[in-house]
């Protein structure tokens, strides 16, 4: 497709590249999607006059586009080997104090008993946590909500059998009925708290 705009030199329509493509092994169904492409490239360049759009490519404008290209890849490549040159030196400083010595070697068998011993100390007190004051504080407080949260509805359920009772008096036989079913019974009532001893939650 380049080749059609490089040896004519000249500005096509779609309609006429997709005559030409053929000519050049491109199928015309194929001609719109590789236009698009070199335009995507900035390897043709597109402008719409009027109603209709012109394709366009010069020799000269390819060889800038690679011109371009080369120099923003060899710029890429430039930053790349500085950093890599930074990052190879700061290697080399790490390593330095870190030579392979017995000294080392016991060194780090230490940390790792010390890391083993750590981890065995964070099992043995998970084991503990249910006794965490911090834990049986939270326990405390979720308890409270709770508490709070239930007899607030069991408040709105008082609240809309009153409602019912108001509303349909010659329904009281069904209502009743429906209230057991769905089980509030006649010892349904409000919760009390009651303090939860430290020694229970201990146990």
């Amino acid at each position: 497709m380049l080749q059609i705009f490089y040896e004519s030199q000249d500005f096509f329509l779609l309609k006429e590249l997709e005559k030409m493509g053929p000519r050049k092994g491109v199928i015309t169904q194929s001609v719109k999607d590789v236009v698009q492409s070199l335009v995507d490239d900035d390897l043709v360049s597109k402008d719409k006059i009027g109603t209709s759009v012109y394709f366009w490519s010069l020799p000269s404008c390819a060889g800038n586009q690679l011109r371009n290209v080369y120099r923003k890849l060899d710029s890429d490549l430039q930053s790349s080997k500085k950093r890599y040159a930074q990052l190879a030196d700061q290697c080399e400083e790490l390593k330095k104090g870190r030579e392979e010595s017995d000294e080392r070697e016991e060194a780090l068998a230490d940390l790792k008993a010390i890391e083993l011993k750590h981890n065995e100390l964070k099992d043995e007190l998970a084991k503990y946590r249910d006794n965490d004051p911090a834990a049986f504080e939270a326990m405390k407080e979720a308890i409270e909500v709770a508490h709070a949260s239930a007899n607030r509805w069991t408040d709105n359920i008082f609240t809309l059998m009153q409602w019912c009772s108001n509303n349909f008096p010659e329904a009281k036989e069904q209502l009743e009925t429906m209230y057991k079913e769905v089980g509030i019974t006649d010892d349904f009532d409000y919760l009390e708290s009651a303090p939860v001893p430290l020694k229970a939650v201990a146990d």
